[in-house]
């Protein structure tokens, strides 16, 4: 017993700045007092399974099986990405959590959003940056399916990193939790397959039913948590949501650009790399681990996915600002190529 509770308190850090995480918290019997009341817990857990499964059915019914073959038959391209997917993030992430001096539930937090797969978003920016769509599609459905393997195996790889993670990262809970998303998945699929008439309605469904869930979740946990939801914004946390996206866009361009891909598919690889899945990232946090030790950190992945967000954002105006300003110079050239080249004097 004595050990469980000095194995407790080293997890928390009580020299850093988490060591007020959770409120009204009290050491009794090597166990932390939720800081959420059960029924909101349980209400939170339930939608946070709902937004995670409505997410991966839509996801699913943008996959067509005839673009994953084309892309399987010629996996570049796939290949590429996966690779900046799960070499750069994992990576950024432990290296982030070590430069930052993280303790060691904060770390956790970081690695797994780091080792988590590409989410839908990155389709989205892919599109407003004129990406390749067939491969950010084809690439967000890769990694996924490879998670199942790849994000428990990364996990306990850079766990060893860590003094005291070896043995307290759920690496079956996190197994269970990747294994359902690959249902709805499935699901999603089929439909497009064989329904695809579908697709689209639930697709634009399913955008309204996870916006509105994530409304109640967000309030609901506002509710529970109150005041110590700020913690999430500690400054050290922060930092690591700035940093890890910037990384992940940088890098994934640069690795594409190395294999010499298009511009198209090396500005995809670049949203895929940056976007993690943080619906999925924020279901396991609060699924797999204690809420006595985990406390409001869960809600990182929803801080990362709104910092992705913005930066993509930047990146996205500046790259049309210049898409709009070549395209301009180049009209000009090729009018006043035009007038030159246009026969002069008299018939």
């Amino acid at each position: 017993m004595e050990e469980t509770t000095d194995y407790t308190l080293d997890l928390l850090d009580p020299d850093s700045q988490y060591e007020d995480f959770m409120l009204n918290m009290t050491i009794a019997n090597s166990t932390f007092a939720p800081i959420i009341p059960p029924v909101i817990n349980k209400t939170i857990n339930l939608l946070l399974i709902i937004v995670l499964t409505i997410t991966m059915v839509s996801m699913g019914c943008t996959m067509e099986v005839s673009k994953i073959k084309s892309h399987i038959l010629k996996p570049k391209g796939v290949a590429i990405a996966v690779m900046a997917q799960y070499g750069v993030m994992p990576l950024t992430a432990f290296s982030l959590a070590k430069a930052f001096q993280l303790a060691e539930i904060p770390a956790v937090v970081v690695l797994i959003c780091g080792c988590c797969p590409g989410g839908t978003v990155s389709n989205i920016l892919a599109l407003a940056l004129r990406g390749d769509m067939n491969l950010s599609i084809v690439m967000t459905s890769c990694s996924t399916l490879l998670a199942l393997g790849m994000m428990p195996l990364l996990l306990f790889i850079y766990c060893q990193g860590f003094a005291n993670l070896q043995d307290f990262v759920p690496y079956v809970d996190i197994i269970k939790s990747l294994g359902l998303i690959l249902i709805p998945c499935g699901v999603g699929i089929l439909l497009n397959y064989y329904r695809p008439q579908y697709s689209k309605i639930i697709t634009r469904a399913g955008i309204i039913l996870l916006f509105i869930a994530i409304v109640v979740v967000c309030t609901l946990v506002t509710v529970g948590i109150g005041g110590s939801m700020l913690n999430v914004l500690a400054p050290r946390l922060m930092a690591v949501g700035i940093i890890m996206p910037l990384i992940g866009y940088s890098f994934g361009y640069i690795i594409s650009s190395l294999f010499k891909l298009t511009h198209k598919e090396r500005r995809t690889v670049a949203m895929e790399t940056g976007c993690q899945n943080v619906q999925l990232c924020t279901t396991i946090l609060k699924l797999a681990f204690p809420m006595e030790l985990m406390g409001p950190l869960f809600l990182f992945p929803f801080v990362y996915g709104c910092l992705q967000m913005i930066e993509a954002a930047v990146l996205i105006v500046i790259f049309r600002t210049h898409e709009y300003f070549t395209r301009e110079k180049k009209e000009k050239y090729m009018q006043t190529q035009t007038e030159e080249k246009s026969p002069s004097g008299p018939v």
